[in-house]
């Protein structure tokens, strides 16, 4: 299985998203300047599906 947790850490930098802080688990909430909201981001991202649903929610034209 791929782990992608590196490569969409810095997709958001590349794109002015920054850590928020740590959430409930191995989650971490972020925010987006592009959509102006916060979302979360899993410690442990294994699956593509999960992954195209962060870049959503970020505002980000990225896909796995």
């Amino acid at each position: 299985m791929a782990e992608y947790e590196k490569k969409v850490r810095q997709i958001l930098n590349d794109h002015r998203c920054y850590f928020v802080r740590h959430g409930k688990g191995d989650h971490d909430i972020w925010h987006s300047p592009i959509t102006g909201k916060n979302f979360p981001v899993d410690g442990e991202i294994r699956i593509r599906h999960v992954v195209n649903g962060i870049m959503k929610q970020a505002g980000i034209d990225y896909h796995f």
